[in-house]
């Protein structure tokens, strides 16, 4: 949290220095996207987020284009509507990060884009790497951000069919794991025990 408040004080201070009024009175003179923005960067920021942070999530995840690099541009431009947005290079940075990230590294999305399909049709099974995107990893490891043990974590290997699950799932997650893993291995040695005449 120590981050957050760093963050949150920096933000501050750059709308009160680009519109020349004091801190007391930045945080209530943005108003529309400028101010959505600003509090969508310190929502993004951090792995909790409270019911303050709707609105600007709202804002922020509703831009949405026909091609993903599109999206991704737009939500950049958005986030450069705080006036904060380009104040040094670490904040030029996280606006980066936030829109290359945000939205792309839970474990929903990780899944259906780190997956490939193994086997036919029928009885085939994805494979999910378990390495985390370079732009997940530039947005989690930022100096302005606080993930702390949120990020999602992943279970298994990817030979042995493995997925991300969120931080909060990963014990409950690893259990039913490892009951399904046991019992396909037994269920493959079934198999190859009664196809190789062993019954």
């Amino acid at each position: 949290m120590h981050i957050l408040r760093r963050l949150m004080a920096l933000l501050v201070f750059a709308v009160s220095y680009s519109t020349g009024l004091g801190t007391a009175f930045a945080a209530d003179v943005l108003t529309g996207d400028a101010r959505l923005a600003c509090e969508a960067i310190l929502c993004l920021s951090s792995g909790s987020r409270p019911s303050e942070c709707s609105p600007s999530l709202s804002r922020y995840f509703g831009i949405n284009k026909k091609k993903l690099s599109d999206t991704l541009s737009a939500r950049h431009d958005f986030l450069s509507l705080c006036p904060a947005s380009g104040d040094s290079k670490e904040m030029s940075d996280l606006v980066r990060a936030i829109s290359q990230g945000a939205g792309r590294c839970d474990a929903v999305s990780l899944n259906a884009g780190l997956g490939r399909w193994q086997g036919s049709t029928d009885d085939g099974y994805p494979i999910i790497s378990n390495k985390r995107p370079g732009y997940c990893n530039a947005y989690s490891s930022h100096e302005y951000t606080a993930f702390d043990d949120d990020l999602p974590r992943y279970v298994g290997t990817p030979e042995e069919r493995g997925y991300w699950v969120e931080a909060k799932d990963y014990d409950q997650e690893l259990a039913k794991y490892e009951k399904e893993l046991a019992e396909r291995k037994k269920h493959e040695e079934w198999l190859n025990g009664s196809g190789s005449g062993g019954n």
